[in-house]
């Protein structure tokens, strides 16, 4: 049995059904309210649920403000041109290894929360999220998976106007922007995602379907971002990767966010986030 971890006002909670319960609370102290230490116990949060019978609940999660599930990561990494058809429909090619780029931890924000725009040209970019658990250096695909500790659904938001405004491109500064990573809705452990290397993603924009794929078309699969990454890097508990957008994108539809759309994205197995855009000011990219 896995675990479904949720951040509830800063605090760690255990999300069971439609309920959540504190985990420092129902753990009589094994826990503290820190996410991030959280992380370091999956084995014991697992352990958790099943004697949670006769706890009382702290509510219904529907009723609360959710905030990212793993909210201070030490690395966030993002994967540019991961879907054939997102690479043919920006007239691209093919990449033979990973486009890799960074994404400040200080953009992530909960599952629900308000995007703020600051241009006319921001995009969605609905994306699997990869959260690594038991960390390593030089890991081999056939072991990578045993590395992740959960999943999460995500949106790699981008101002393409700043992305784009030197060559070669800002991805870091066009996808970092505050409020630019929603992720949530809450961190799944990894044993409890049927499918896991065939999961349908869909993202709408108020309603209309903009993007529907399935991971499985990912060019570079989990465990090979995972390995890749890790012969570069040592990853550590909580590092997150944005494994990658579908074909879809605004960008390519001449169909930028506008102040007051929603953005709602599924993935089947993970959970649903949605983040309504607030157009907060006007950004001047300095020549």
């Amino acid at each position: 049995m896995g675990f479904h971890l949720a951040n509830i006002a800063g605090r760690a909670a255990l999300v069971l059904g439609a309920e959540f319960f504190d985990l420092e609370e129902v753990s009589d102290g094994e826990f503290g309210p820190d996410l991030m230490a959280a992380l370091m116990k999956p084995d014991e949060m697992a352990s958790l649920l099943l004697r949670l019978g006769g706890k009382t609940p702290g509510g219904v999660i529907a009723d609360v403000d959710l905030g990212p599930p793993v909210p201070s990561p030490q690395k966030v990494f993002g994967v540019g041109l991961n879907y054939e058809m997102h690479v043919q429909e920006g007239g691209m090619e093919t990449p033979s290894t990973p486009l890799v780029f960074t994404k400040f931890p200080s953009c992530l924000v909960g599952p629900n929360a308000d995007v703020e725009i600051r241009s006319d040209f921001c995009d969605y970019e609905g994306e699997l999220v990869v959260v690594i658990g038991t960390g390593g250096r030089d890991i081999p695909k056939a072991a990578a998976w045993e590395h992740v500790l959960g999943l999460m659904v995500g949106q790699d938001i981008s101002d393409r106007m700043v992305q784009y405004s030197a060559n070669p491109p800002h991805f870091d500064l066009g996808k970092s922007f505050d409020t630019f990573g929603p992720i949530g809705p809450t961190l799944v452990s990894v044993d409890e995602v049927i499918n896991r290397d065939d999961l349908r993603i869909v993202t709408t924009v108020n309603g209309e379907i903009r993007q529907d794929s399935s991971t499985a078309e990912m060019i570079f699969d989990v465990p090979t971002l995972i390995s890749y990454l890790s012969r570069i890097t040592t990853l550590t508990t909580g590092d997150i990767i944005f494994t990658g957008t579908p074909d879809g994108i605004g960008a390519a539809q001449g169909k930028f966010l506008s102040d007051g759309d929603i953005i709602t994205t599924t993935i089947d197995g993970v959970g649903t986030i949605t983040n309504r855009c607030v157009r907060v000011s006007d950004f001047q990219v300095v020549n």
